[in-house]
């Protein structure tokens, strides 16, 4: 995998069933398009933040639900075509009454800085954004890979962090506004993949107590990062 696009959008609740459907008749569009993995999950553990949190990144409204989404490319090329032949396709023009506010879905195209571990299907996934100086690049990435070595050591099957690449201005919201990011900051878009909640858990609990993760120094505000934990229903 070389190139992510990923999104974050609201779902009234009741429309979990159809917002699947949607994704589900998309998939094979998006994978005649070039794509290798579509996954949509479900927000499950999404706290409130003082500063940001996912719900107030795309708006949320009560009686709505978080989705944390991703699109996987072997390449930005072939993420570029993708899209074009979207606009252009018919049938998903004919997609358009989709199940959600689609003004309010934020969406980005970002590289990835480290990606860790091997392809299969989790049974729970830990979503973040994160707004990181450009000049502190180099220092994120070396802390990615330390911690994507320790998460797995507690359980994860796989981390990955993708730096933001092609990251607009969006009317409504957007992955800048959602992490309040400053001109000098990039937009990271990450997630762990789990086999289980309870692993995750009980990873956490050993993460948060590990001196490693003491020893930390974060290269961005980690009181603007955002987080929440996430159940895959759409992963193909």
């Amino acid at each position: 995998m070389a190139y992510v696009e990923g999104f974050v959008l609201a779902v009234p609740v009741d429309n979990k069933g159809a917002y699947r459907k949607a994704a589900t008749d998309a998939l094979p569009r998006f994978k005649q398009y070039g794509a290798t993995r579509m996954v949509e999950a479900w927000a499950d553990d999404v706290p409130d933040g003082k500063v940001t949190d996912f719900k107030r990144a795309v708006k949320a409204q009560p009686g709505e639900v978080v989705v944390f989404s991703w699109i996987e490319y072997p390449d930005k090329a072939t993420r570029d075509r993708a899209n074009e032949r979207m606009m252009a396709d018919p049938a998903m023009q004919e997609m358009k009454d989709m199940p959600f506010d689609a003004e309010r879905m934020i969406y980005a195209g970002f590289a990835p800085l480290n990606d860790d571990g091997g392809r299969t299907r989790p049974g729970y996934i830990d979503g973040f954004l994160a707004p990181v100086p450009t000049a502190n690049k180099s220092a994120y990435r070396e802390l990615a890979v330390r911690h994507a070595r320790l998460f797995q050591e507690f359980g994860a099957i796989r981390v990955v962090d993708a730096w933001g690449d092609d990251v607009s201005d969006g009317k409504t919201t957007d992955y800048k506004g959602a992490v309040k990011a400053t001109g000098d900051e990039t937009v990271v878009f990450s997630w762990i993949e789990w086999p289980s909640k309870e692993v995750r858990d009980q990873a956490w609990q050993k993460a948060m107590s590990d001196p490693r993760m003491q020893e930390t120094q974060m290269p961005f505000d980690g009181q603007r990062m955002i987080y929440g934990g996430f159940v895959p229903i759409v992963d193909e």
